[in-house]
């Protein structure tokens, strides 16, 4: 008796437990792309358990009809093939489908990383770099920049550019929807929007070496006064972002606590991306017998030839 006490008390907890893990993820949207990202898993999960249920509620039912203590079962030991039973077997599978593939087919468009939530004058752009293992983001309107620290302003569309200076991973901020790869020597667009001012955790969702677990930032979401305070106390600074910077920031790292540089040299994404700038080290040790993982420049002699990074110089446009 003390014993199904102690279950029925602590039945409550695990499902407390399991549920509060919903609080930051995508179940808990704080946006129109995270809105709509839980709209579509669940309307899938509603029309996957339309076929679900009474697929169960059935097996349970001809077990508890034809057993062999229920004379009213048929039993019909020649039987080989039913047309109407091919056609239930094969129709609603097929149904199913259909219904999930339009869900894919609408969210692929309403949902697109690349297409814009508003108007590009009221539209910020972030410049993202996944690093050797942490996180770079450049306001290139406001010529600032943060490591492992995300601010946006609360009701503005932002349009995300991705890259990665080192081997491949992911960005993810579960609660504003639809994760993207950050690539190297490649460029993806991403455009997001939190609708309300507070806290949301963001992450690296693609193993990328022994830093790996650490490659998390807090995305902070301003009102707009707030966000525009913000930019301006860190214009006031001293710490400046540039070619030379960049390549000590580009040495591998592990837990990097949140920092800001007040000014950011032009262009200095687009040559990450063009990898003028050279790319990071990456990882020693890689996976499947791989002795390495380090990314490769699209021109090898990036790497052979030494850099004097700090003669470099950009300007807006990224030309060197």
């Amino acid at each position: 008796m003390a014993g199904r006490k102690a279950l029925g008390g602590a039945l409550p907890l695990l499902c407390a437990a399991l549920l509060s893990g919903c609080g930051r993820g995508v179940l808990d949207p704080q946006g129109p792309v995270g809105e709509g990202n839980r709209q579509i898993l669940l309307n899938s999960l509603a029309v996957m358990l339309v076929i679900v249920v009474p697929t169960i509620i059935g097996a349970l039912w001809f077990a508890w009809w034809f057993r062999a203590s229920n004379p009213k079962a048929r039993y019909d030991p020649t039987f080989t093939y039913s047309g109407r039973i091919e056609l239930i077997v094969w129709s609603i599978p097929t149904l199913t489908i259909l219904f999930l593939g339009g869900l894919i087919y609408y969210g692929s468009h309403q949902l697109d990383p690349r297409r814009s939530l508003g108007p590009a004058d009221r539209t910020l752009e972030v410049q993202v770099v996944a690093l050797d293992w942490k996180w770079l983001f450049i306001y290139p309107d406001r010529q600032v920049a943060t490591v492992n620290e995300l601010r946006l302003p609360a009701g503005v569309p932002v349009r995300f550019r991705l890259t990665s200076a080192s081997v491949m991973n992911v960005f993810f901020v579960p609660q504003l929807g639809t994760m993207i790869y950050a690539m190297n020597g490649m460029e993806s667009e991403l455009n997001l929007q939190a609708d309300h001012v507070g806290q949301l955790y963001g992450q690296g969702a693609h193993y990328s070496g022994a830093g790996f677990p650490g490659m998390n930032f807090t995305v902070h979401v301003l009102a707009q006064d707030d966000f525009d305070q913000w930019a301006t106390r860190l214009r006031g600074g001293t710490a400046v972002l540039n070619a030379e910077t960049y390549a000590e920031l580009a040495q591998q790292s592990h837990d990097v606590a949140p920092f800001a540089y007040s000014q950011v040299q032009g262009g200095l994404f687009d040559a990450i991306v063009r990898q003028v700038l050279p790319p990071a080290r990456g990882p020693d040790s890689g996976r499947g017998g791989e002795p390495e993982i380090h990314p490769q420049p699209l021109d090898a002699s990036i790497c052979t030839t030494p850099v004097d990074v700090s003669r470099m110089d950009f300007d807006f446009d990224g030309r060197g």
